[in-house]
Formats: structure tokens, C-alpha cells, sequence
């Protein structure tokens, strides 16, 4: 068991956000109510700029240049304006009463919720990006800390006008006149501005106002591992994406955040339970989170977060587990389509079966997310619940057929014994890639190992690599041009043909007695010497 294991109060900070009339007031309302009534206590920071914007300042009445300056350049009289200082003094106001707020939370003998109507990067949205970072330089702030750092948890309450615009209203806020098209250009700009953080959930209106609600605070009390049984139930899931084919240009993809993010596994002595650091950064600026991930409960995965000091990261590595590489990978996180993705590039060093790796995770609460992936990726495969692409797995320096460590999955204690390891199922390796009429392949393209079947070996063996062209796996019977297994190159389109390293493919069971009897489960199965190349199935 590592040492953030022990139960210790929490001060958990987090940052609602959107834009006009997303549901910021009532949610802060009801997110009061609910931790209250678990025994929390509830701080809400007030928003700054009503604050100040109430006291009778306008935007309007400020201006960029108000004084003569001669000899000073434009970039020099635009940083010395009325509205830019408005907006630094905003910052330092804001960072100062939040202070204030975050010091009564660490001291508080109870689990403290720190809700921020707004936090530090919303200033980033209203000025320039040559502003901003002017800003950030004059006050020896930086991204990374103000985003990533200051805060556990961004909650971006999408706009009624993007959605829902019936139920848009400007009616009840002494502050707010903007119309919905302005309405809307202000919510994608409150959402960039935190694009990036490591634990951004967007709530969007594909669900009526209460449910929108109930997403917000069941997305709070999962980062928090706090098992609300049925009180908040919500379809909203983790959706992970093999990314096949070279990447696009960076200039196709929409505004984005790149991080270099590196990962160890700890030890732990509940085989239950996963232990690991992650650290993450933009130019020189890092954030370190501890993540414990504990066996399903009521069929969700269950992950503690807690964020460190660079201190208390360096002393954690010392439970480094050795029988895992450290993960390297560049993260890019993106909005389109109000939906929050990270694509995770992994680099190496690395297992081979990581080269070239990339993947795409996202949260949704869409019975279909096929409408609003990003266009510009085009050949992208869904692998949820795929253990093949657990970061656990692909980190093992084992090769998955020689190791005990493969993780199948968690196991909800309620379904029996905890600590038993999960069996993999034939369908959660066989159907790692699928497409149209029911042609897949037992590994996808790139990925390299063997998997077992009740400890059988399944597919190929020793690790081998295989590589199967896009479209191709079903015409191929799982095996394509080229394929090597065991250092045997088969180059026969059928894949294992006339006996050709028959004997390196094992499947017990009935699909063997099916194979010696000459059956097939599919089109292009074909039993070979008593052995059999399973595609399609």
C-alpha cells in the first residue's frame, strides 16, 4: 500500500465556468446543498469581475490609450491602457481572494469544497494572447500554475445559447445583456481559456437542465472516489480511440495545448488496486497528480486524485514499480464540437508495442459520439475497455505471455472475489478491431504480444508483432502480407496457408474441436493441420 493511501481530510478546489446562462449559479447552489449534506464545508468564492463590475465600472468607459505617450511604441501604450490594468488589478484581486478562501480550507478540521465562480485563465479570455502573456511575465506568474496547479477541477457549464437556446434568458442577471450569438462566442472563449488542465469536463445541454446538474456533480464526486450509489445517475462514460495513419498538420486541428506527461507505477500490495505518479508540463512548468484506481464499483472505475508537490513526487518515486516502464508521452488536449478530447502521442522510450501508439479519450453523456469526433482524424477505432490499451498493461516490460501481471480489469467486489484476476473473455481480444460486416482481427495494427485465453496462447506467439492494413483483417483471415510469426515470413494473402506456420496458432477448446472437424465461425476461417486462423469472429 503506498503512503496516500491513509484516509486524510481533503481541500478540493474547483472552478465552475461556461458561459452566460449555463447554470453556474444554481450549480454552485446545489453543489452546497449535496457536500453539506455528506458532512462537508462548502466555501464559495464570489466572481471577481462582478464584484467589481457591480461597483459601477464598464468595459466601455475604459479605454486602451487614454494618455499621450510620445516616443512610446503602440505595443507599449496598448499594455499601459485603462482596460488592461483593469484586467491585471482583476487578476490580482481575484488570485488574492481566492488565497484567502484556500488558506480557510487547509485549516478546516472537515473535507472542504472550494467552488470559484470563475478562476484565474477566464481573465485569459477578454484580452489578448500577447496581453495575457505580457501580464503573466510583468507578475511572475505562468500558465501552468494558474491552470494546472491552482486548481483540482475545471467544471465548464456549456451556455443555453449553444443547445438550449429557448430556455437563454438574460433577464435575472444585473450584469449580463449579451445576446445569444455573443452569448455563444463568450462560452468557447471561457472554454479555451482552460484547455488543458488535466481534469476539464465539459457539461453541454444534450440533456434537460436537472440531469445537467446531476452530471456536473457526479463528474465532482468521481474525481473525489466518492460513491454516490443511485443518487446521481447519468449515462456519461470514458470513450478511448485507437488513432491509426500519420497525424494531420497541426494547423488542422483547432486551438490546442501540448504537455509532456510522464508516468510510473508504484508498488501496491492489494493486487486490486493500481498505484501511479503522473507528471506534466508545458516549458519548464510542472503539475504532479497521485492517482490510486480501485476495483469497479457498481460497475465505475473508482480513481482517487491528489495532487503533489514536486517534494512529495520525488519522494514517491522512490516505490517505483521495476517491473513497469516509465510511460513517455506528448498530450495534446483540444475543444470541437463542445467536446473536451486529449491525444495522447506515446514516444519513447517505450515497449515495443507502444511505437506509434496514439490514442484519443474523451467523456461523454451522447448515446452516439460518431458526429462529433474530430473530423480531421480520420481512421480512428473505438478500444473502450479494450485491456490491450490500458496504460497499465502497455507499460509491463514483460511480454504479456510470460507475465501474471496482465490486467484484465478490476473487479467489482460486489461480484465476488476482489483479488481473483478477471478472466478475458474470447470477444475482448478477438474483436480489438472491428468494421463493417463483422471483419476483424485479433490485434490491431501496430500492437505487439500475445494474448491468452484461460492461459492459452491466442493468435500468436512470443510477442510478436502483427501488422494488418486498414480494411484488410477480414480478407485476410487476421494475418496479412508479410506477417511474420516466430521468425517464419508469410507472405500469402490467405495469411496461413498450406500448412505454412499452422503449427504456431493454438485455441482450445470447442473452436479447436470445431477446427479438427473442419468447421468454421466465420467466411474466411479456414482449418489448416489441425489448427486454425481465426477471422471474424
Amino acid at each position: 500500500m503506498t503512503t496516500m493511501e491513509t484516509k486524510e481530510k481533503r481541500a478540493y478546489k474547483i472552478v465552475l465556468t461556461g458561459g452566460p446562462c449555463g447554470g453556474k449559479t444554481t450549480g454552485q447552489s446545489r453543489l452546497c446543498t449535496f457536500f453539506e449534506n455528506l458532512g462537508w464545508k462548502v466555501f464559495r468564492v464570489p466572481e471577481t469581475a462582478t464584484v467589481l463590475l457591480s461597483g459601477g465600472i464598464k468595459f466601455t468607459d475604459l479605454s486602451e490609450d487614454e494618455e499621450s505617450a510620445d516616443g512610446l511604441c503602440h505595443r507599449c501604450l496598448v499594455l499601459r491602457g485603462e482596460a488592461f490594468k483593469f484586467q491585471e488589478n482583476l487578476l490580482k484581486t481575484m488570485i488574492q481572494i481566492e488565497n484567502t478562501f484556500f488558506a480557510l480550507g487547509e485549516s478546516c478540521t472537515r473535507n472542504c469544497l472550494i467552488i470559484c465562480d470563475r478562476g484565474a485563465m477566464d481573465a485569459s479570455a477578454f484580452i489578448s494572447k500577447e496581453k495575457w502573456e505580457y501580464m503573466l511575465a510583468t507578475n511572475d506568474l505562468n500558465s501552468v500554475d494558474l491552470r494546472d496547479n491552482r486548481y483540482n477541477q475545471i467544471i465548464h457549464l456549456v451556455s443555453a445559447a449553444n443547445g438550449a437556446e429557448d430556455f437563454y434568458s438574460t433577464e435575472d442577471h444585473v450584469c449580463r445583456s449579451e445576446g445569444v450569438e455573443t452569448a455563444r462566442e463568450l462560452d468557447y472563449k471561457a472554454a479555451a481559456a482552460w484547455v488543458g488542465h488535466p481534469y476539464f469536463d465539459v457539461i453541454d445541454n444534450s440533456t434537460d437542465f436537472e440531469t445537467k446538474i446531476c452530471r456536473m456533480i457526479s463528474s465532482i464526486c468521481q474525481k473525489l472516489g466518492i460513491d454516490v450509489g443511485d443518487r446521481l445517475l447519468t449515462n456519461s462514460r470514458k470513450l478511448k480511440f485507437l488513432v491509426r495513419g500519420p497525424l494531420p498538420s497541426d494547423a488542422d486541428f483547432p486551438p490546442f495545448q501540448d504537455f509532456d506527461v510522464v508516468h510510473n507505477y508504484l508498488q501496491s500490495n492489494n493486487p486490486q488496486m493500481q498505484a501511479r505518479l503522473r507528471k506534466r508540463g508545458q516549458k519548464g512548468h510542472w503539475s504532479y497528480i497521485h492517482t490510486i484506481r480501485k476495483p469497479k464499483l457498481r460497475g465505475q472505475v473508482v480513481e482517487v486524485k491528489t495532487q503533489l508537490t514536486h517534494r512529495d513526487y520525488v519522494n514517491m518515486l522512490t516505490q517505483r514499480d521495476d517491473s513497469h516502464f516509465t510511460i513517455f508521452k506528448k498530450r495534446r488536449c483540444f475543444l470541437i464540437n463542445n467536446q473536451y478530447f486529449q491525444l495522447d502521442i506515446y514516444r519513447e522510450p517505450s515497449h515495443p508495442r507502444c511505437k506509434g501508439l496514439v490514442l484519443l479519450e474523451t467523456y461523454t453523456a451522447l448515446d452516439s459520439i460518431e458526429n462529433t469526433l474530430p473530423f480531421f482524424l480520420t481512421d480512428v477505432v473505438d478500444v473502450t475497455g479494450n485491456p490491450a490499451y490500458s496504460m497499465f498493461n502497455l507499460s509491463l516490460k514483460e511480454e504479456w505471455n510470460a507475465t501474471n501481471k496482465f490486467c484484465h480489469g478490476l473487479k467489482d467486489p460486489m461480484d465476488g472475489d476482489s483479488k481473483k484476476p478477471l478472466e478475458p473473455t474470447t470477444a475482448a481480444f478477438l474483436k480489438t478491431v472491428t468494421s463493417e460486416e463483422g471483419k476483424s482481427n485479433g490485434i490491431p495494427n501496430g500492437v505487439a504480444g500475445t494474448v491468452r485465453l484461460n492461459g492459452v496462447k491466442n493468435g500468436v506467439k512470443n510477442g510478436v508483432s502483427i501488422d494488418v492494413p486498414n480494411g484488410e483483417c477480414g480478407k485476410h483471415n487476421g494475418v496479412s502480407n508479410g506477417c511474420i510469426l516466430n521468425g517464419v515470413n508469410n507472405v500469402k494473402s490467405s495469411g496461413i496457408f498450406n500448412g505454412a506456420c499452422a503449427e504456431k496458432i493454438h485455441l482450445s477448446g470447442d473452436t479447436l474441436k470445431r477446427a479438427e472437424n473442419g468447421d468454421s465461425t466465420g467466411p474466411k476461417m479456414h482449418a489448416v493441420n489441425g489448427s486454425i486462423a481465426v477471422n471474424g469472429s
